[in-house]
């Protein structure tokens, strides 16, 4: 009879399969085969109690068969191991030991059947997650009326209260928490200070899908079906963290150029977002998206909505941006439609008795997610859902333009993954798709409260509300503008040839038409749009020049205008820009 053996490591809990006279040496090549991979298998440690000190090497098993070792159905080893290490072992000569760490008679030579290949790393978390990381984001409480104690005292009423505590959100009207004060929340509860278990990563990724390699005694999917391979049923609830706490633009110049699209055309419009990331001092550990620039996407607009076209310049407009220090933060679009008053005023058509966002933008935004996930050294995948955000320049109650900000939650990037659901024609309901022989479709659930105020969960099938898979954000503008880019001169703006708005060598001619001054200079030349025309478009500067002119507006952005007047006497005697000059004044 077949009985699973489980495993507790810091990355979470496995299960393996087994026969009552398999190998333990067997058990383990499948456990490191599928679900450890790139760990040392010299490392292994094993142990059938969290709290033992003396864990023994799991070779010392190999020859021994799970019944010899006392494994019945259900039973947990805890498991400890290194990572990224170069193991070449094909066998080795061990004394036995049992899973108790008592000795047992010798065995010969042990085959070892595992391939273990190490992994490298190529992707860092960002800079903020990491100084987030070493924050407990206590919030702290002044001493009150209740205190009765000295100024060097504490108590239940000054103590310094958990980032994730209720009542300071209620207290705040903070309706989701931080996603730093989530994972220290799961750390708390996972990983129990008084535990002496192994660490185990607080997060894992939404898996929806049905494993179609299970191999516990049938044919896989559709021919066959297990409670190991069939994925749970799914209830959904408002997700109570997000990713991103709040969208900062940087300058509302930024916002301003990218409307203006609409009130010369008439049709919408979309653009990727380029910016950093920061801490929101607002909220316990909070992240806001700085947007420092709009590129706008190849498109075809029309005035109920927009085609996206092949992006063939995407590699060496996120290289720039790159090399700037920028990534895309998020995808902001119009739905703007005037009032015709004459006033300005636009329809509100996006409220609470429509939608805020639709299911096909939502779908929309949560393509655009797993396009740029977030890596999370606290998962066990090494990502966790994306900071990535969606922006939309709609009217509000009030017939002002007005922008609202969102994400689509972890548990919506998973149901696509699994290709689940689909939009609806009704744009405030997400369709649940049809269950075939490649897709199992299992119960999907949510809860709402019904008319006698009580919360009850409800069948999803047919479709289900956008507001269960999605998460809302703040937005606005610094007290103080300190934008990256410098420029205050406009320059046209990449793919706008169908309101006859295309960059050309008198553009240049004139946007740099200034008298011989280093500091203006540096501050022309700070133009995410005349950087991309100079640099991606043209092909006239050299490397070196390209570098040059990066890192003065890296310098100037930085604050360093001294060094970076210093390289603008440099770029302006290179060989390229004397080139690039010469061409300008001659009027090609």
């Amino acid at each position: 009879m077949s009985k699973i053996i489980r495993f507790r490591s810091k990355d979470g809990v496995f299960r393996v399969n087994a026969e009552p006279l398999t190998k333990f040496g067997d058990i383990l090549s499948e456990l490191l085969s599928k679900s450890l991979k790139d760990v040392n298998l010299e490392s292994v440690k094993v142990s059938s109690d969290p709290g033992s000190c003396d864990q023994a090497s799991a070779i010392s098993y190999m020859n021994k068969t799970a019944t010899e070792l006392g494994l019945e159905n259900g039973a947990m080893l805890y498991l400890t191991y290194d990572r990224n290490s170069l193991p070449t072992l094909s066998s080795a000569s061990v004394p036995g030991v049992s899973i108790n760490g008592k000795s047992e008679p010798s065995d010969k030579t042990v085959q070892i059947n595992a391939t273990v290949t190490p992994t490298t790393a190529t992707t860092k978390q960002l800079p903020i997650d990491d100084e987030l990381d070493k924050d407990e984001g206590l919030i702290k409480r002044k001493k009150t009326t209740f205190c009765r104690h000295n100024d060097k005292g504490m108590c239940e009423y000054c103590s310094s209260l958990p980032p994730w505590d209720k009542s300071y959100q209620e207290q705040h009207s903070i309706k989701h928490i931080s996603f730093h004060a989530y994972v220290d929340e799961m750390n708390a509860d996972v990983n129990k200070a008084e535990s002496l278990s192994s660490y185990i990563t607080p997060l894992r990724e939404s898996d929806f899908k049905i494993d179609k390699h299970c191999t516990n005694d049938h044919e896989p999917w559709p021919k066959g079906i297990c409670s190991k391979c069939q994925p749970s049923s799914i209830t959904l609830q408002t997700q109570k963290f997000r990713m991103v706490d709040h969208v900062e633009f940087q300058d509302s110049e930024i916002v301003n150029d990218f409307i203006n699209s609409w009130r010369v055309s008439g049709t919408q419009r979309i653009g990727l977002m380029l910016g950093s990331y920061g801490r929101y001092e607002k909220v316990p550990l909070g992240i806001k998206a700085k947007v420092e620039a709009i590129y706008e996407l190849p498109q075809l607009d029309r005035e109920d909505g927009l085609i996206l076209q092949k992006w063939e310049d995407e590699e060496k407009v996120l290289d720039l941006m790159h090399d700037l220090g920028l990534v895309p933060v998020g995808i902001i679009f119009t739905d703007l439609l005037d009032a015709g008053k004459g006033d300005g005023s636009v329809i509100c058509k996006r409220h609470r008795e429509s939608f805020f966002l639709s299911s096909l933008e939502l779908i929309f935004a949560v393509k655009w997610q797993m396009k740029f996930p977030n890596i999370c050294k606290w998962s066990s995948s090494g990502k966790f859902s994306s900071k990535f955000v969606t922006c939309v320049i709609s009217g509000n109650s009030s017939g002002q333009i007005d922008i609202e900000a969102y994400q689509a939650s972890e548990s919506a990037e998973g149901l696509v993954k699994a290709d689940l659901i689909s939009p609806s024609t009704h744009p405030n309901q997400v369709f649940i798709n049809e269950q075939n022989s490649e897709r199992y479709v299992p119960d999907i659930m949510y809860t709402m409260v019904n008319e006698y105020g009580l919360e009850v969960k409800k069948n999803g099938k047919p479709s289900f509300p956008v507001e269960y898979l999605l998460v809302s954000l703040t937005h606005g503008f610094p007290e103080t503008s300190s934008p990256f880019f410098k420029d205050s001169k406009k320059f046209p703006i990449e793919n706008r040839n169908y309101i006859d708005e295309v960059p050309t060598m008198s553009d240049i001619k004139e946007h740099f038409d200034i008298k011989e001054d280093a500091g203006e200079f540096t501050s022309r030349l700070s133009n995410p749009h005349l950087l991309n025309y100079l640099l991606n478009g043209l092909q006239v500067l050299g490397p070196a020049e390209g570098k040059l002119i990066v890192k003065i507006v890296r310098e100037l952005g930085a604050g360093d205008s001294e060094n970076s007047k210093i390289d603008a006497y440099n770029l302006l005697e290179s060989p390229g820009w004397k080139s690039l000059k010469m061409i300008v004044d001659l009027g090609y």
